[in-house]
This record gives structure tokens, sequence and C-alpha cells, in this order.
């Protein structure tokens, strides 16, 4: 049986929300959008949401091609900043994954653009820990198909997602994969579910099943 362990990105594996919040206000600027500079706590409230959701909160008198104009430039510069700064990982992510890569294959799906996962994992050097990715930005699909689409490829038998958020529960729960919540995240969820207060303890949670 191939067993997989699939994880959301923020509020998961690091908080990017300081990097992303700099990098999207140089981005702004180099498009000429003016608004009032993004915090951390801006990007914190629609972490985990799909990209263009994102642009119809944060740029909302922006239409058509200027707020694509302005989402690409976002998603652009994004990318590159955090490949050079990187963002706050959480404690212990490799020494917990190289445990749990010894029963499990290890992946990463999230409703970032492009370009967003190769980031992390450049900045960190994850590569040899995570077997496949897929993203929003990938092909547009929400974050239900993408579980479901990389399970298939990857021909899991079992897998469980890892997230911080009432919709990566619910989309885990439409996918038909087990399902973790990591409560030191940005979200709650309104479920009965295993929960994990810091990244290292999910070793120890899925040795007791």
């Amino acid at each position: 049986m191939k067993r997989g362990i699939i994880f959301d990105m923020d509020g998961t594996l690091w908080d990017s929300s300081p990097q992303v919040a700099e990098s999207w206000n140089i981005a702004m600027a180099e498009c000429g959008y003016e608004r009032e500079p993004l915090t951390e706590k801006d990007m914190q409230s629609v972490m985990g949401l799909t990209m263009d959701v994102i642009a119809d909160r944060l740029f909302p008198d922006a239409k058509g091609e200027k707020r694509d104009e302005i989402l690409e430039a976002c998603c652009r510069v994004e990318n590159d900043y955090l490949r050079e700064h990187g963002g706050r990982l959480y404690p212990k992510i490799r020494e917990t994954m190289e445990t749990l890569r010894k029963n499990y294959g290890l992946y990463i799906v999230s409703n970032c653009q492009a370009g967003y996962i190769e980031a992390f994992l450049d900045y960190y050097d994850f590569w040899d820990l995570i077997e496949d990715r897929q993203c929003y930005g990938d092909n547009g699909k929400q974050k239900a198909d993408n579980i479901r689409i990389l399970c298939e490829r990857n021909g899991l038998d079992e897998a469980i997602y890892v997230g911080d958020t009432q919709g990566d529960y619910d989309s885990s729960m439409a996918a038909g994969v087990g399902f973790v919540h990591a409560a030191y995240g940005f979200g709650i969820v309104d479920a009965d579910v295993p929960e994990i207060s810091a990244f290292c303890e999910l070793a120890g949670l899925l040795m007791k099943k």
C-alpha cells in the first residue's frame, strides 16, 4: 500500500506573509497602482484563497486587464523575492519530514500561483523531501481537484492532508482523503479532527494510527 502525506503551505509549513506583503507593495508601485501599503495582517487574511479571489479582495477598484496586470506583477515579484529572502519556516520541518518519509510519500498541494512552491523548495533546499506538488496556478483548479489529481498521479492508496483552515478541511473531505489540523496556523476548523499544535507533533500522531 502506498501512503502519502500532502501538505498545505501557508500556515502549515511556513508564514511568508511579511515577505509577500513587501513584495506586493514593490509590484504595485511598479504598476502605478495606488492603495494603502499591504501589511502582514492583510496577507494573512487571504492566505489559502485562490489568486483570483485574493485579487478581488485586495484590488477592489482595479478591473479587467488592469487587475490582471497587477496580479501578474505581484506573483512574479513575490516568487523572486521569496526565492531570495524566504519566509518564517516553522520549527523542525526538515527533521520531521525526514522521519515521515520513511513510511509516507510527501507532497504539497496549495492554492498558490505557479512558482510559489518551487521558490519555497529552492530557498530551503527541500527538493529531496517532496516527491510531487500541485497548485492552483498550474491548472486553475480548486484544491479538492488538485488533491485528487496528485493522489491519482502518484498512485496513492491512502492519503492525509495537513492544513490549517476550514477550507483545507472541506477540500480534504471533497477529495476523499484524511485530514490533520495544523492548529498553530492561521485558521480554525469546525470539525472533530486530529490536530497538532506544532509541526513536529505530526510524526508521533501518525505513528499511533
